[in-house]
């Protein structure tokens, strides 16, 4: 049985066919633009450790920027109780405050965020977002607000808002050292009484 034998392609030829092929798989990535990394996932909030509701009040509000004022300017928050800083509850449940060099109050959620911190800020942001205020300390009568923006918070510095008294009610004074209890005089002695006048005897004739 006689075997027909395939015409062999030149050398040439088989080489400018691979060359080809490679050239159009070159073309092929290189007009394929990479694809763009995936945004970073968007930190969600967490439950506050503190209902929203919990804010709601009157307040006098004062700010620092050294911590060692700290006490001090709780102090003077408590007298700016004359003109307090009202925080009410927002129409969709969030809280009614002011966003820094806002003139109108805008409803801002509180937000939990992980390692158990709370932040105030806009719904539509993440916790620790550029317009939030991270909450530094609130035990139902001082609340203490920290701006996350840098440039935010070296203009106002950390906000302390004292919880005013209910109207009506006076504010407690300090505490004064009770004075000891004067001590009784001493006895005086009886004042000797006047010695009797002499009689004097009759007059004998």
């Amino acid at each position: 049985m006689i075997r027909r034998q395939r015409p062999k392609l030149p050398t040439f030829t088989v080489l400018a066919v691979l060359g080809l092929g490679f050239g159009l798989a070159g073309c092929a990535s290189t007009n394929q633009s990479p694809e763009p990394p995936p945004p970073p996932p968007v930190a969600q909030p967490l439950p506050p450790s503190f209902p929203p509701q919990n804010l709601v009040g009157s307040y006098g509000l004062a700010a620092y920027h050294k911590d060692e004022d700290r006490p001090r300017t709780e102090a003077a928050a408590v007298n700016q109780c004359r003109q307090p800083y009202v925080i009410t509850m927002g129409p969709t449940g969030g809280v009614m405050m002011h966003l820094a060099d806002q003139p109108t109050p805008t409803e801002l959620r509180v937000k939990g965020a992980v390692g158990g911190k709370d932040f105030i800020g806009p719904a539509e942001d993440p916790p620790g977002g550029a317009l939030d205020r991270e909450v530094v300390q609130f035990d139902g009568r001082l609340l203490i607000l920290r701006f996350v923006d840098p440039e935010v918070h070296g203009r106002y510095g950390s906000m302390v808002y004292v919880r005013c008294p209910a109207e009506g009610v006076k504010r407690p004074r300090p505490r004064t050292a009770a004075k000891p209890a004067a001590k009784p005089a001493a006895a005086r002695p009886a004042a000797a009484r006047p010695a009797p006048a002499p009689v004097q005897p009759p007059i004998q004739r």
